[in-house]
């Protein structure tokens, strides 16, 4: 089962004014050994949430983190050493690639650290009914625990609560140390992100929340980053089981959200938007688009572009055109030309401009690998998703919901000079100009 991925839920009365996080090193952190309680979501009911109070042991004090032990813990989880590395991991490697892209997170707490919570607690949000069909909740981030001391549930503090190894099942399902070693990492990447972007938006700049299609793409960016870490560190084909693969080993926990989200979406471009969705909604689909579309713009703008997102307005579609500094009909238009055009087959790489590729991906080459390695399932069933009609002289289009594309093919005559393509409304009305039509076109040479 696939790790799902839980974002903060929020709870009335969030305090502003927070310091900003600063150096760590100034501040001493707690004694290793010494103990704290917290409180801890025990429900996802949207109606009627609960915490459980727990008491954990701070078995880490790194730089950035502080990694806390529930004492109810099941046995034959980490060892000392395995648990140290462990926090080594997130407070040297992984929390410095989601500030260094997104910016720093608030410290309410004033500890100069954020707080890593290891509970059962997490583990038992997701029955073992549940986990064992659809997958589990991994960790999440509480937006409560910004709240203030009138809020009897909140931490105060920044905290990623994560789920603890339970080899033998005791909690919910089964999840060895190997598997937590495998799904925490890059749930702390994605849910880091949102602890940022709503600490920038929210508490260091005192408005609303994000938007929850840009926030939610933006942690799946968090979570690639993860990958690309790992990718720089192991070129192919070193650090691999099978020497064909594309991603080394150490990458594979950090890849699947992205590269079956953005297959799922390039399956069906046409039904999934990525402008009307909240990060509390599910679906792959328009999760791997908005990834898609923000990796591209990533790409495009260079570094620092995630950053500006995160200071932006709070409005997602004003924040990528404030941050690319172009309207959003025109680099979503060379968005969805670029999904088809890069890397077009028999083609050399540069026959599409700049501004229609990926730099960091080759799109075609993840979506053809995924098919060969899923064996061609029933979700997977194509090496390249992306399916293109072709125009007759009487061509109708699926009906397309607002932020989404469809793609078409109109092959011309060699003799025709000029050819006319007429659009219309279903019984050849006028399209409505209210619906923000377009129209993207690609040229390719005769016979390509």
């Amino acid at each position: 089962p696939v790790p799902a991925r839980a974002s903060g839920r929020n709870r009335l009365g969030v305090q502003s004014g927070a310091l900003i996080r600063g150096p760590a090193a100034i501040i001493v952190p707690p004694p290793i050994g010494s103990t704290r309680s917290f409180h801890v979501l025990s429900s996802w009911s949207t109606t009627n949430p609960t915490w459980k109070t727990v008491t954990a042991s701070l078995a880490f004090a790194g730089d950035n983190l502080l990694l806390y032990m529930d004492q109810a813990a099941p046995a034959n989880g980490f060892t000392a050493t395995q648990l140290q590395n462990f926090g080594q991991l997130f407070d040297q490697t992984l929390y410095p690639i989601d500030t260094l892209n997104f910016g720093s997170p608030s410290d309410v707490d004033q500890n100069g650290r954020v707080i890593m919570l290891m509970s059962p607690v997490v583990n038992a949000d997701t029955p073992a009914s549940v986990c064992t069909t659809q997958g589990y909740v991994a960790g999440f981030f509480d937006e409560g625990d910004f709240n203030n001391s009138t809020d009897p549930n909140s931490n105060q503090g920044e905290i990623f609560y994560s789920i603890v190894p339970d080899p033998n099942g005791t909690v919910s399902c089964a999840h060895s140390v190997a598997d937590v070693g495998d799904a925490v990492p890059s749930v702390f990447m994605h849910e880091m992100q949102h602890l940022i972007n709503f600490a920038q938006h929210v508490i260091l700049n005192p408005g609303t929340p994000e938007s929850g299609w840009l926030d939610e793409g933006l942690s799946i960016v968090a979570e690639e980053l993860g990958s690309l870490y790992y990718e720089q560190k192991c070129p192919p084909p070193a650090c691999r089981t099978d020497p064909s693969q594309i991603f080394p080993d150490s990458s594979q926990g950090f890849v699947q959200g992205f590269l079956y989200g953005s297959y799922q979406y390039a399956l069906l471009p046409d039904t999934a938007s990525l402008t009307l969705h909240t990060d509390d909604e599910s679906g792959f689909s328009w999760r791997g688009g908005d990834w898609a579309l923000l990796r591209y713009l990533g790409d495009q703008e260079g570094p620092g572009f995630y950053r500006k997102l995160e200071q932006g307005s709070s409005d997602g579609l004003t924040d990528l055109v404030n941050a690319v500094g172009q309207p959003f009909p025109s680099f979503f238009a060379d968005f969805g030309l670029a999904l088809y055009t890069d890397s077009l087959p028999g083609l050399a790489r540069t026959t599409a401009p700049a501004v229609d590729r990926f730099t960091s991906r080759n799109m075609r080459q993840l979506w053809a690998r995924l098919f060969t390695t899923s064996g061609g399932t029933t979700d997977i069933p194509l090496a390249f998703p992306i399916i293109v009609f072709p125009v007759t002289t009487d061509t109708s289009a699926a009906l397309m919901d607002p932020g989404t594309m469809t793609y078409f093919r109109l092959d011309t005559p060699a003799a025709d000079s000029t050819v006319t393509i007429r659009f219309s409304a279903p019984g050849g009305q006028p399209l409505s100009p209210t619906l923000h039509p377009q129209l993207s076109l690609f040229r390719l040479p005769q016979g390509q």
